[in-house]
């Protein structure tokens, strides 16, 4: 009978993680090298699939695919999970003859897949495996083989499924990513499949989180701004912004509370009673209509300002991005920017259309 250890000290315990962190690395270094013409193989099938890509695998190896599943769905390759118990009995129904069969392994002799197979086969339905033994009964019955190799586990006692399941993950990850490469899919569609939550958020275009131009105050550049600040109001919730027109209805300037707060600092009285061109901020940073909220509210972020003006490719106003409406997007970007950094030790601010940079920054 095996005696109990005594718990890891604390730089035992980092040493441990870090040697189970480094033998993970070193084979998926290893997997990477060894992709070859099957992986191609299983790309061409995924990718050209009309159906599903059905993904089964138990146990472990079973909650990988689902990860997998879900994967190729968010990039645009229709996909389910086909639990291989319940496939006995009567879930089999919902493989189809467009599908693909995606089977996880790591034996390749696991007794619910091996007895799948034969079922599987009789659909004609194209089957891809992930195993780490070429030789076994799910190796052998593939279309295609997705090798892993022989791996050793981080896990101590060489039992416990952690490299494997790693390098299972890693390699569906990689299959799910090139597939939605040769599928055409864009950044547009990965928004389509996402509305929901602050990454659907960042995603959505402007025009979707704006508000639209009845609700905004707007007014004539020759208007006093005595004239703009008592007369000019809206429906709904109030911005701190007012957007200034030409004769046009181009959006001319941008007159904001905190100008109306500086011109009472500097003691400007006789400014209330001027055009209010004279002392609106020209030429605003502003947003074309159609780009994404993320990179709106990183403008916002980078310039230090809480209204974005959106506008058309003539310069029409169509509406405004106030800071206050999308704030826990912000807030959910910053962190995100926040971890990129520190991971990264560098910051890139996002590319933004937009018509000018000479908006004044508040103090």
């Amino acid at each position: 009978m095996q005696r109990r250890r005594a718990a890891l000290s604390a730089e035992g315990q980092l040493a441990m993680a870090r040697s189970v962190l480094q033998r993970e690395r070193a084979a998926l270094e290893g997997l990477a090298e060894r992709l070859d013409d099957r992986f191609l193989a299983a790309v061409r099938l995924c990718s050209q699939c009309r159906g599903h890509v059905v993904v089964s695998g138990m146990g472990k190896a079973g909650l990988v695919g689902r990860k997998i599943s879900a994967s190729l769905s968010s990039l645009g390759t229709p996909s389910h999970f086909l639990h291989p118990a319940e496939a006995f009995h009567g879930d089999l129904g919902a493989v189809r003859p467009d599908d693909v069969l995606l089977l996880l392994s790591f034996s390749g002799n696991s007794e619910e897949v091996v007895r799948l197979i034969p079922s599987l086969k009789q659909r004609e339905v194209p089957l891809i495996a992930i195993t780490g033994n070429a030789q076994s009964v799910l190796a052998r019955q593939a279309d295609v083989l997705l090798d892993i190799g022989r791996v050793e586990e981080a896990c101590e006692f060489g039992l416990a499924p952690t490299t494997s399941t790693t390098l299972m993950l890693a390699l569906g990850d990689a299959l799910a990513l090139v597939t939605a490469r040769q599928r055409n899919f864009i950044a547009d569609d990965f928004a389509r499949n996402h509305p929901g939550g602050s990454l659907g958020r960042r995603l959505a275009k402007v025009e979707q989180c704006m508000r639209p131009l009845g609700e905004c105050r707007c007014a004539p550049e020759e208007m006093t701004v005595r004239e703009v600040v008592v007369h000019v109001s809206r429906p709904g919730r109030r911005s701190g912004a007012i957007m200034l027109l030409d004769r046009q209805g181009r959006l001319a300037g941008i007159f904001t509370d905190s100008d109306l707060a500086r011109l009472f600092e500097q003691r400007d009285d006789r400014a209330i009673d001027r055009p209010i061109r004279e002392v609106m901020t020209a030429s605003p940073v502003t947003v074309l209509v159609g780009s994404r909220l993320g990179d709106a509210i990183g403008l916002l972020a980078a310039r230090r300002i809480s209204e974005l003006p959106v506008v058309d490719a003539d310069g029409f106003p169509l509406g405004l991005v106030d800071i206050t409406d999308v704030l826990d997007t912000a807030v959910a970007s910053a962190e995100s920017v926040e971890d990129a950094d520190e991971g990264s030790g560098e910051s890139e601010q996002p590319i933004v259309p937009f018509r000018s940079a000479t908006r004044r920054e508040s103090a």
